[in-house]
């Protein structure tokens, strides 16, 4: 019963650097991510990281990682991680998010990521629109991300969003189709009427 009460009550934050910028000699670098809980069990969590590229997201390490070459995950205290990045190019560009799951808890606030930290490899000429859009999708993050799932739901709201943008659109088109088709009378007689 004890341990059910202590579940129920869990609740997580977690806090990552904004940015991050690695410059042209870097081929390694480490994002660090912090976490507090209170109310949670004395089982370790679940560290969990994700990508979000320009058209795409990428589960990095759920907790193990889909490429462990490549990505390495370190734990640095009880409540201190970081996720190590190897081989670092202009291609690891992107928004990096660190979630915290007490899996063993009931509670919806024991699930919970960071902001996201915008990862930016600079070489001799980098591109400035990336290092914009980064910045755009941080922000974005940081006003809709609250737990580890609902940069799913985020997400299908925009595409959901886009399609009733994109009938709106067409309808509208139609209806001014219609109405310049039909009954051209009518449109002479208020051409008259207007330049009266």
């Amino acid at each position: 019963l004890f341990s059910t009460g202590a579940a129920d009550t869990c609740q997580v934050t977690v806090t990552q650097p904004r940015f991050v910028e690695a410059d042209s000699s870097m081929h390694t670098v480490f994002l660090t991510c912090a976490f507090s809980a209170s109310g949670c069990s004395l089982s370790p969590p679940k560290v969990l990281w994700f990508r979000f590229l320009t058209n795409e997201h990428e589960d990095l390490c759920t907790p193990s990682c889909i490429d462990d070459q490549k990505y390495k995950v370190h734990l640095l205290s009880e409540s201190n991680i970081s996720l190590e990045i190897t081989n670092l190019t202009v291609d690891d560009n992107a928004v990096y998010i660190c979630g915290i799951a007490f899996s063993d808890s009931s509670s919806p606030r024991s699930k919970q990521t960071g902001h996201g930290t915008v990862l930016t490899k600079t070489e001799k000429q980098h591109s400035n629109g990336k290092l914009i859009f980064m910045i755009i999708t941080s922000s974005l993050l940081f006003l809709y991300s609250t737990t580890v799932f609902t940069f799913f739901v985020v997400y299908k709201k925009i595409s959901s969003g886009r399609k009733i943008f994109q009938a709106i659109a067409q309808e509208l088109q139609k209806q001014r189709y219609t109405e310049h088709c039909q009954q051209p009378d009518d449109l002479e007689n208020d051409t008259v009427y207007q330049n009266r």
